[in-house]
């Protein structure tokens, strides 16, 4: 059976990911709020207070989009919609209440009416990862949970919507939880040194950036704020390419190439100038930078020096 919101699903999916593009990936709420148009009109994307959203121009049962409210700091999350790492699929509850409340019927609609819906993801406060299109592809009453698997579009040629193979799944489930694991690193060693670079103190949000000390590769790299450092762009790159070494004390050290250069501002004063002084650390303990991951980086410094 044709779905009837076809060409508003599109819409819907094309609106979130170009959104996803403008904000690389996480979306602030007031953006959200505005909807998207759909003929000329503006539809919404859900009030955000309540979990699952079906708009009243749609014309079918099931939901349009599906949303998780990010996590208060302190406070455990209303319902605990996670990814789920042993089956490597994402778990949504139903809206609390009866079973049979119009919310839980748009929700298992989806489910068997197999239709793309647009998932946000709070990852913080006012700000929300995308991920278009998922599907409904398992449901639990008794559980009062359901599961979703995001997909890779394909629009079908007879205009039945948009369809994905098990195969796509796979591996836009591979895609979808690198991309939040990297995101809620970011976010949190940003929170922790308070958006700041922590060799130069810019704010900038758009040039500070979530550097790993042990990349993803490694076996100690985790994606923790202890494994991470807020630094900004220029800092960042440097660091990656092992111009600029921190030891473990947290001293910064200057290749001696480029100590030994003359060559105007950004080099002496964006690089020279730091050299010998000492990072920022976050006011938490707990999320410094550990000194023992700190040395194994360091020593990858002092050996590419030679």
């Amino acid at each position: 059976m044709a779905d009837p919101d076809h060409a508003l699903r599109l819409a819907a999916n094309e609106s979130a990911r170009r959104l996803q593009q403008r904000f690389d990936d996480i979306v602030p709420l007031r953006e959200l709020r505005a909807g998207f148009r759909f003929q000329g009109q503006r539809v919404s994307f859900g009030s955000f207070q309540r979990g699952i959203h079906r708009p009243r121009e749609m014309r079918g049962h099931a939901a349009l989009t599906l949303t998780t409210a990010p996590p208060v700091p302190g406070k455990p999350r209303p319902y605990d919609d996670e990814l789920n790492s042993d089956t490597r699929t994402m778990l949504y509850h139903y809206r609390a209440g009866s079973i049979d409340q119009a919310d839980n019927r748009a929700l298992r609609a989806a489910y068997l009416e197999q239709v793309p819906l647009v998932y946000f993801l709070g990852l913080a406060p006012a700000q929300y990862a995308v991920v278009q299109p998922v599907f409904v592809t398992h449901d639990d009453p008794a559980a009062r949970v359901v599961t979703l698997e995001p997909a890779l579009p394909v629009v079908d040629l007879q205009g039945q919507g948009l369809q994905s193979e098990p195969d796509h799944r796979a591996y836009a489930m591979r895609e979808v939880r690198t991309r939040l694991h990297q995101h809620r690193f970011r976010l949190d060693v940003l929170r922790a040194y308070r958006g700041r670079c922590a060799i130069c103190s810019l704010n900038q949000a758009a040039l500070v950036q979530a550097a790993h000390i042990l990349e993803d590769l490694h076996d100690e790299g985790i994606a923790a704020v202890v494994n991470g450092l807020a630094l900004c762009a220029i800092h960042h790159l440097a660091y990656d390419r092992n111009l600029l070494g921190i030891d473990p004390e947290g001293v910064v050290h200057i290749e001696k190439r480029l100590l030994d250069q003359k060559d105007g501002p950004m080099l002496s004063q964006g690089l020279q100038g730091f050299n010998g002084g000492h990072i920022l650390t976050p006011r938490r303990q707990q999320d410094r930078p550990e000194p023992e991951r700190l040395a194994v980086r360091y020593d990858r410094f002092v050996a590419a020096a030679g």
